[in-house]
Order: structure tokens, then C-alpha cells, then sequence
């Protein structure tokens, strides 16, 4: 946009923003009818509820020792996921289909982190 233009519209919203429409006390009594701020109690006892439970819950993981069973079942699935690839790529070649193993990978890539990445980012906005 040119300079005049801008000039315009920055005249035309000062001035929209300087008049007051009357509203007969309409905006005052929507503002005392909405809800207070406060934190009530139920929602201060589920809050410290859902910690405890946290805490609980984590301590439990740190002394029954489920970081290692945790970490062989990671490494058990990582090595999967990797000899499912392998295999993938060593067999396209072979096979009478002409397929490029870097779109399989790229294919691979959408749907493993583009497309859930975006479905959360539209779920968060929803929210």
C-alpha cells in the first residue's frame, strides 16, 4: 500500500475509535453477570488431586525400576522400525516396481511427523 493510503486508513480508525456508542449500562451488567475469577475449592482439590497422583505415580516408576524396561522396550522398537527400513530398501530394488527408496523415506517422513504435527496443531487451535 502507498503512503496516502495509510494515512487514510489511520485516519479513519482514530477517529472510529474516538466515538462511544451509547448502550444503556448493557456492557456493565454483562460484565457483573460473568463469572468470577476465583479458583473455587473443587478445582484447587482436583489440581492438588492430580499432582499427588503424578507424584505417586513417578516415584512408583523411579523405584520399581520401569526406566529400564522402558528403555529395552524403546530399543526393541527403534531396532524393529530400523530392520523394517532395511528391508524396505533392500527389497524395492529387486522387485519389478520402479519406486525411488528417497520418496519412500520422504513418503515415510509425511506420515510420521508432518501429518501428526499438523493434526495437533489443528486440534490446539480448536481448543
Amino acid at each position: 500500500m502507498t503512503d496516502n493510503e495509510n494515512i487514510l486508513l489511520e485516519s479513519f480508525f482514530k477517529e472510529a475509535a474516538q466515538q462511544q456508542i451509547e448502550d444503556n449500562g448493557f456492557t456493565e451488567r454483562v460484565m457483573e453477570s460473568l463469572p468470577s475469577k476465583t479458583v473455587s475449592r473443587e478445582h484447587r482439590l482436583a489440581r492438588l488431586w492430580t499432582w499427588f497422583c503424578l507424584s505417586v505415580g513417578l516415584i512408583l516408576f523411579l523405584v520399581l525400576g520401569c526406566w529400564e524396561s522402558l528403555k529395552d522396550s524403546m530399543m526393541v522398537l527403534f531396532a524393529a522400525g530400523a530392520t523394517s527400513v532395511e528391508v524396505l530398501l533392500t527389497t524395492i530394488p529387486t522387485a519389478d516396481l520402479q519406486v525411488n527408496p528417497l520418496l519412500v523415506v520422504l513418503f515415510v517422513a509425511v506420515v510420521g511427523v508432518y501429518l501428526p504435527y499438523r493434526t495437533y496443531r489443528k486440534l490446539s487451535a480448536a481448543l
